[in-house]
């Protein structure tokens, strides 16, 4: 027997014991629900993950939910992409730009604290199958939020929405009762090598 054609059996002899174990793991998963999902860390892709999702929800015909906390000042990619479909996403952009921009901590309470009473009437619509929270973390590490009352109302959704909540500095509580939680982690950044945040990539 040629050493190629070995491999390729061994190949295959592997490939059926996984397909083996992952069926049975999926067969053993019949469940489905609404689950919380938080994309976290310091590693660039948080927003373009949850933007990605809310593209997959879309195109399985499921009503949509965005409020983007902190980011405002100039529009995004994602956001002018995203109005393009007003009877499948409501769009809200809540933020008043990034803290060192605003400089102003009452100001950014208040612009978080009413963010989160649009992301409320969002999470009290058992219409909406997914919500995607942009930067709420953000919002939560700096205090501009009640962290109880956002863990109760994210607790108390229709049972079968989604939620994705981005933004680095996730708070213990949140991770907690989240489904998933991922941490983009970095490996290295254009950024490093004096290149700015660019349209299509960051913007």
């Amino acid at each position: 027997m040629s050493e190629s054609l070995e491999r390729d059996q061994r190949h295959q002899a592997r490939m059926l014991r996984k397909k083996a174990l992952i069926d049975e793991r999926i067969a053993n998963s019949p469940n489905e629900c609404g689950l919380l999902l938080v994309l976290g860390g310091n590693g660039k892709g948080k927003s373009s993950s949850a933007f990605g999702m809310l593209a997959r929800a879309m195109g399985h015909g499921m009503q949509c939910g965005v409020v983007q906390f902190i980011k405002g000042r100039e529009s995004t990619g994602e956001e002018l992409f995203f109005r393009r479909f007003p009877e499948q996403v409501r769009y809200h952009v809540m933020g008043e730009g990034f803290t060192w921009e605003t400089q102003d901590r009452q100001r950014d309470i208040a612009a978080a604290e009413a963010a989160w009473a649009v992301s409320r009437e969002l999470l009290a619509d058992p219409s909406i199958a997914l919500v995607v929270l942009d930067e709420l973390n953000i919002a939560l590490k700096h205090g501009y939020l009640d962290l109880e009352q956002v863990l109760n109302d994210l607790q108390a959704r229709p049972p079968m929405q989604h939620v994705l909540v981005t933004g680095r500095g996730a708070k213990q509580e949140l991770i907690d009762i989240a489904d998933t939680v991922t941490e983009m982690m970095p490996i290295k950044h254009a950024f490093q090598a004096g290149i700015r945040a660019q349209k299509g990539i960051e913007l």
